[in-house]
């Protein structure tokens, strides 16, 4: 059968696989972590475009096909559902091309203040203390917090990537197809903010339950060397806790939320924050 897409991107540690979780309570929907359907769909269109040998005989026609038909195989077990929600960080920074193939999608990019998103990461890093988790390339990159965080705010690292290309996204000529979602707000007030998601979507409301949410997965988190990077509480709620940041580390990331100023985009924006 043929799906309907709608995607989620956005920032690491900020309540994409949270928000999965509770969708995929909805049985039309199906959703889960990120999936391996954004490096396909890269090297696929990297096998078929400029600078490929392939790529003067494949036509644009050709490709769009080859890419649409990328989602339908890898989600044709799926048959039980009527929408696919795929989560990739790689979304926001390909928006063009998703909004060619299903120009009816939504991109849902969850965000959260980025010296909290390093705090979370450094924390799963702490807690794997026997574990070279594959995050770093090295012990140059992992020698200390201040390595760490650096390397991952790189442009093409962890939190620098989704970063850069969220504000890609967000400033973008498809921006209106974007909906920026805060992860302090998801996480204290679920049965506000997801009835908004289902109106940006277009979908048919669902009652959800947010005290028995459920997601784990162990043996890809285990394989990276960070055990517990995709556990889901089974209650929402809202963490508060002070950071294990040294003070001025913290305070290098945490004015990182341009999201928070829309006045120069057509994205939309569920934030804690006015807008």
């Amino acid at each position: 059968m043929s799906h309907r897409y709608h995607f989620i991107s956005g920032l690491p540690r900020s309540g994409s696989t949270l928000l999965a979780a509770i969708l995929r309570q909805n049985p039309n929907f199906y959703a889960g972590m990120s999936s391996p359907v954004g490096a396909l769909f890269s090297g696929l269109l990297g096998q078929v475009s400029a600078g490929s040998e392939w790529g003067p005989v494949v036509t644009v026609e050709q490709r769009r096909r080859l890419l649409t038909g990328l989602f339908e195989n890898y989600y044709a077990d799926k048959s039980d559902t009527t929408v696919v929600f795929d989560t990739n960080r790689l979304w926001c920074a390909k928006l063009p091309a998703i909004l060619d193939l299903f120009p009816d999608a939504k991109i849902i990019a969850c965000v959260r203040n980025v010296a909290w998103i390093m705090d979370s990461i450094e924390r799963l890093y702490r807690g794997n203390p026997y574990e070279n988790t594959l995050l770093f390339n090295d012990d140059v990159e992992r020698n200390t917090v201040y390595s760490r965080v650096d390397t991952l705010a790189q442009r093409n690292r962890l939190v620098g990537f989704s970063w850069s290309a969220l504000k890609e996204a967000f400033y973008g000529e498809q921006a209106a197809s974007l909906l920026v979602v805060d992860y302090e707000l998801l996480a204290q007030a679920p049965d506000k903010v997801l009835p908004l998601i289902y109106s940006f979507l277009g979908e048919t409301p669902f009652e959800h339950n947010y005290t028995q949410v459920e997601y784990d997965a162990p043996e890809f988190d285990n394989n990276l060397g960070l055990s517990g990077l995709h556990r889901i509480r089974p209650k929402v709620a809202l963490e508060r806790r002070a950071t294990v940041l040294p003070p001025d580390l913290f305070e290098q990331y945490a004015n990182m939320c341009f999201w928070q100023d829309g006045r120069d985009s057509r994205a939309n924006v569920i934030s804690a924050k006015p807008v």
